[in-house]
């Protein structure tokens, strides 16, 4: 069998449908944040054991379980409160941890970003990946961004063919822009680190799509007219008007969010000459 993470902050109405979703697993912990809704009752009712940490990072409350929480089983999916596991997904999830000699320690799943009661398969980025699902002994996470990354280089890394499913908007779109205004201070930390790093174009035309992506990504962050290039970039070139009125939104959502980035960019870029200047 298979144990689970998931965390939660004020997650008491996102989290029975995830719990829901992941009931074939009799080891199910909730690593909360110091919720003050009904979260902690929530995960009770339904036989989760609750941790509780105060929330530094995506990578430290991850590791966290990881090290303290004492898994039953030595194969564990991390998730968060609004993912959903398909029974596609289970169903391979536990074909794998049945397997002996797996070539894998770790796994990256894609996720299928549900927005407006519809599946952004296009402006959603599908299929983008995050390791989740690995063996305890293995598993560990190092901050990246507003989230977090994998320990282990890209050809220990396997990929699984099934998605979960999103709903990343389940509290409304102010809550969305919330989460996003305290990210892009991270973000911009990271896009000017990415600006010091050496920008390797052979790595766009990579095999390994993970590379490519991070490729691309440094060199975005030279680029000018972020905000712009954002939006035409979903919205355009990867057929976010396919996704119809939600796909545009939502692609206008990203360039708002890259602006909130650019701007924390600019603060961060000022406060370091000025600390240089002392």
């Amino acid at each position: 069998m298979i144990s689970v993470v998931i965390l939660t902050l004020n997650e008491a109405d996102n989290l029975p449908r995830c719990l829901a979703s992941v009931a074939w697993s009799d080891d199910v912990v909730v690593l909360d944040s110091g919720s003050t809704d009904a979260t902690v009752e929530v995960a009770q009712t339904h036989g989760a054991r609750v941790l509780t940490r105060a929330f530094d990072s995506f990578a430290g409350q991850r590791n966290y379980a990881m090290e303290q929480a004492g898994f039953r089983h030595p194969w564990v999916l991390h998730l968060d409160a609004d993912e959903v596991v398909t029974p596609a997904l289970r169903d391979e999830l536990l074909a794998l941890a049945g397997t002996a000699g797996t070539p894998f320690p770790v796994y990256r799943v894609a996720s299928k970003i549900i927005f407006m009661g519809r599946w952004l398969k296009h402006v959603g980025m599908y299929p983008a990946y995050q390791v989740r699902f690995g063996r305890s002994d293995a598993m560990r996470f190092i901050d990246h961004g507003h989230g977090q990354r994998e320990v282990q280089p890209p050809d220990q890394v396997g990929t699984l063919r099934h998605p979960l499913e999103h709903y990343n908007f389940s509290k409304g779109v102010n809550d969305w822009f919330a989460r996003h205004l305290r990210y892009a201070e991270r973000e911009a930390g990271l896009m000017l680190v990415e600006r010091g790093q050496p920008l390797h174009l052979t790595d766009l035309f990579s095999a390994d799509g993970t590379v490519r992506r991070r490729a691309l990504k440094r060199l975005a962050a030279r680029l000018p007219l972020r905000p712009w290039l954002r939006f035409f970039y979903a919205g355009v070139l990867r057929g976010g008007f396919l996704d119809g009125i939600a796909g545009l939104r939502y692609a206008r959502m990203l360039a708002i969010y890259q602006q909130f980035i650019d701007l924390n960019c600019i603060e961060l870029h000022k406060a370091s000459k000025a600390e240089d200047g002392k």
